[in-house]
C-alpha cells in the first residue's frame, strides 16, 4: 500500500495552519473526506440532481438507482440479511431517536433500560425521553478498572429482566473496545431488545450485524470518509418493522385520504421527506473506499500506531492515560498533569495539531472518571508516525510552557 498516495486523497490534510502543516488527530470527531467521495457528490449535483422515487424522468431514474445502489452495497458492507433492513438517516443520533421514539408503544412502567456508563449523550438522552414517555426505569451499566463493560455487574443487571439494553460497540471518547456479540447474546438470553451504538466501530472493524446478533445497529457516514448529514439505522426485519415512525409525511406513504392515511412498507415506511440524496451517495463513494483497501493491513497500522501513541505519551510524563489502553481502537484520551485540557488543546491548536478537548459527550462516563474533560487524540488511515511525532513534540513544549 502506497501511504503517501493514500493521503494524497484527502485535499483538507494539504494545508498550512499559522504556518505549521495541518496535523489533523481528531478523526473520531470527523473523518476526512477523500477525493472520490467529494467528486461523487459533485456529479449528482452537477447530473443528476432530482428528487427520488419520484419522478419519471431520466434525472430521477438515475438518482434513484444510484441512491438505491448505496442501500444494496450497505446492506453488504454490514453482512446484513436484506436490504430493507437499511434504513437511511441524518445519523446516528438521529437513528437512536427513531429506535427509542419507535418502541413507545412496547415498553410499559416499570420497563428497565440498561446503558453503556461510556455511551455518547446520543445513546442516552433519546432513552431517558422513553423512560419518560413510559414512566420506565434506567439504570447505567458499570465499567471496571479499565473502563471496559464490567461484565459481573452486566450479568446482575440482567436478572431484573430488562426490555432494552444500549451499548456502545467502541468508546468515542476512549477508543475502549466493548465485547458487543457476548453483551448482546447474554441479553437476548433474558429477552431484551438490544441497539449497539457503532459510529466509532465502522471504519476500523469488519461489521457483520448478524454475528453480532442486535436488533439494531446504528452508525453515521462522517465517521467513515463520507459526508456529514447521513447515518444508517439497521435493524432485524421484525425489529424494524414494529417501530412507530419518528417522522411522518411524503414518501412514507402508501395511500393518504381525510379520513385515514396507510404506510408503505420498510425501508421507505421508516425514512419521510426527501432524503438526504447526495450525501447517501457520498456515503456510498465512502464504502467504495473503504473496500478498495487493505483492511488487515490498515488495521494493523492503526493498532501499531495507536500503541506507538500511548507509548510516546507515557515517555513524555505528567501524562495520565484513561481508559483500558489495550485493544483500543482508534483514539486514546489523555491529560497533561493538572492543567485545562481546553489551555492543552488550544495551545496545541497554535501548532498547527487538532485533537479534542472537553467531556466528548460523554458527561457521565467524565463523572465515573472525577473529571470535567480531558484531551482525546484519534487516529484515521490517513494518520502516519510522524504526525504521531509532530504531535508528541507539539506536547512537550505545551508541557514545557504550562508546568
Amino acid at each position: 500500500m502506497d501511504f503517501h498516495h493514500l493521503r494524497a486523497q484527502f485535499p483538507t490534510l494539504e494545508q498550512t495552519l499559522a504556518g505549521y502543516p495541518l496535523c489533523y488527530l481528531d478523526t473520531a470527531a470527523t473523518s476526512q473526506k477523500p477525493k472520490q467521495v467529494l467528486n461523487a457528490m459533485a456529479r449528482y449535483y452537477e447530473n443528476d440532481n432530482a428528487n427520488v422515487h419520484r419522478a419519471a424522468h431520466q434525472l430521477s431514474s438515475r438518482a434513484t438507482s444510484n441512491y438505491e445502489a448505496v442501500r444494496d452495497n450497505l446492506c453488504q458492507f454490514i453482512k446484513a440479511k436484506q436490504r430493507e433492513e437499511i434504513i437511511f438517516t441524518h445519523g446516528t443520533t438521529e437513528s437512536i431517536n427513531l429506535v427509542a421514539y419507535g418502541l413507545t408503544g412496547q415498553i410499559k412502567s416499570g420497563d428497565l433500560i440498561l446503558i453503556d456508563t461510556a455511551a455518547h449523550h446520543a445513546n442516552i438522552v433519546p432513552w431517558q425521553e422513553l423512560a419518560k414517555r413510559t414512566s420506565a426505569i434506567i439504570k447505567p451499566i458499570p465499567l471496571d478498572s479499565e473502563c471496559r463493560l464490567d461484565e459481573t455487574a452486566y450479568k446482575l443487571l440482567l436478572q431484573e429482566n430488562p426490555a432494552i439494553v444500549a451499548l456502545s460497540h467502541v468508546s468515542n471518547a476512549l477508543g475502549t473496545l466493548n465485547p458487543v456479540n457476548k453483551f448482546v447474546a447474554l441479553a437476548k438470553e433474558v429477552g431484551a431488545i438490544t441497539l449497539v451504538d457503532g459510529a466509532q466501530a465502522i471504519a476500523h472493524l469488519d461489521i457483520d450485524v448478524q454475528a453480532i446478533g442486535c436488533d439494531f445497529y446504528v452508525f453515521s457516514g462522517h465517521k467513515m470518509y463520507g459526508p456529514t448529514g447521513v447515518g444508517v439505522l439497521y435493524g432485524r426485519f421484525d425489529s424494524l418493522d414494529t417501530l412507530m415512525p419518528l417522522m411522518t409525511g411524503g414518501e412514507m406513504i402508501k395511500t393518504v385520504s381525510f379520513e385515514t392515511t396507510e404506510f408503505n412498507q420498510l425501508p421507505n415506511r421508516l425514512e419521510p421527506g426527501t432524503p438526504p440524496i447526495a450525501e447517501v451517495i457520498g456515503l456510498g463513494a465512502a464504502i467504495d473506499f473503504l473496500n478498495a483497501l487493505p483492511r488487515e493491513v490498515i488495521a494493523k497500522q492503526e493498532a501499531e500506531l495507536l500503541s506507538y501513541l500511548q507509548t510516546q505519551l507515557k515517555q513524555l510524563g505528567d501524562i495520565t492515560l484513561y481508559g483500558a489502553n489495550t485493544s483500543n481502537i482508534g483514539a486514546v484520551a489523555f491529560n497533561l498533569a493538572d492543567e485545562h485540557h481546553q489551555d492543552v488543546g488550544i495551545l496545541l491548536d497554535q501548532q498547527g495539531i487538532a485533537v479534542r478537548s472537553g467531556h466528548h459527550c460523554a458527561m457521565p462516563l467524565m463523572q465515573s472518571l472525577g473529571l470535567k474533560g480531558c484531551c482525546r487524540a484519534s487516529l484515521g488511515v490517513y494518520t502516519s508516525k510522524e504526525d504521531i511525532d509532530r504531535f508528541i513534540e507539539a506536547l512537550a513544549s505545551v508541557k514545557e510552557m504550562l508546568l
